[in-house]
């Protein structure tokens, strides 16, 4: 163990030293798309990618770039904004290896492109194993805790799913996407049972982002396995006027790629018993 401490003391040395990119434009337009991705609203989510794209061309080997456009596409699938499915999921799929590719000890692209690979492309248990190598390289890395939070969920470990959500919220209290963090959390109660629980997750994040649809989506159905209905249906409304065209037969189009079923199934029963049609 002696021999092998001093070696992992310097890997952490040089990781540290090491920067993103050369290119301080490329940095720029990363750092403006990260602060509007935390925005949360449509118009910001646009801009992110715009930027993040950007800083790729000014530094084709960006891989935290990479990840982070790979990233939006996330928040594309799960708001249902996918304009022409099929070729954005390829896009996806291209950012997140071109991430991983560019740089295998960028913690940021790993956890970025692996949550990008499980969630867009389907790929779930490749996706887990960046995040894995992510949180090995920095364990301090909040949002690396927060992405294997989701994954644990989709995965049916909700319990580990919640252990690591709030290792995320422990290293960044103050956190922009701290209200993803709690909407992840409000699934994993929502799995293991617990409906008032995950209710009052997703409640505190839709205080502050009431046009959250992931948020929405798992209120009412949480609300409407507790019994809540009114409430129930009150988040299905604003879900309805956010998406319209959901509805029970498409909606694992936005959900992620659950391993167990009948995860899916009670999904779809909460979310029926709060009004949403087939």
């Amino acid at each position: 163990m002696g021999a092998i401490s001093p070696a992992l003391e310097q890997a952490e040395i040089a990781r540290v030293k090491r920067k993103p990119t050369e290119s301080l434009g490329a940095y720029d337009y990363f750092l403006r798309g990260r602060a509007a991705l935390h925005e949360g609203s449509v118009q910001g989510h646009k801009e992110a990618l715009q930027l993040f794209y950007r800083a790729i061309e000014l530094d084709p080997d960006f891989a935290s770039a990479y990840g982070m456009a790979a990233y939006c596409y996330c928040h594309r699938k799960t708001n249902g904004w996918l304009a022409d499915r099929q070729e954005e999921i390829a896009e996806t799929e291209r950012l997140a290896r071109r991430a991983i590719e560019a740089d295998t000890d960028d913690a940021v692209a790993l956890s970025y492109g692996g949550f990008a690979l499980a969630y867009v492309v389907g790929e779930l248990d490749t996706g887990v194993a960046f995040i894995d190598r992510a949180l090995l390289l920095n364990p301090n890395l909040a949002n690396a805790w927060n992405v294997s939070g989701w994954v644990r969920v989709w995965r049916g470990e909700p319990e580990v799913a919640i252990e690591h959500l709030a290792r995320a919220t422990r290293l960044s209290p103050l956190d922009p996407l701290t209200n993803r963090t709690r909407t992840t959390t409000a699934h994993a109660h929502f799995f293991a049972g617990r409906y008032d629980e995950a209710a009052s997750w997703a409640a505190m994040t839709l205080r502050e982002w009431p046009d959250y649809q992931t948020a929405l989506r798992i209120a009412a159905a949480s609300y409407a396995l507790a019994g809540r209905l009114q409430e129930a249906g009150s988040a299905r409304e604003r879900l309805q006027k956010l998406d319209p065209g959901l509805r029970i037969s498409n909606l694992e189009d936005e959900l992620g790629p659950y391993h167990q079923r009948d995860y899916v199934a009670r999904y779809a029963e909460g979310l029926r018993a709060a009004g949403l049609p087939d």
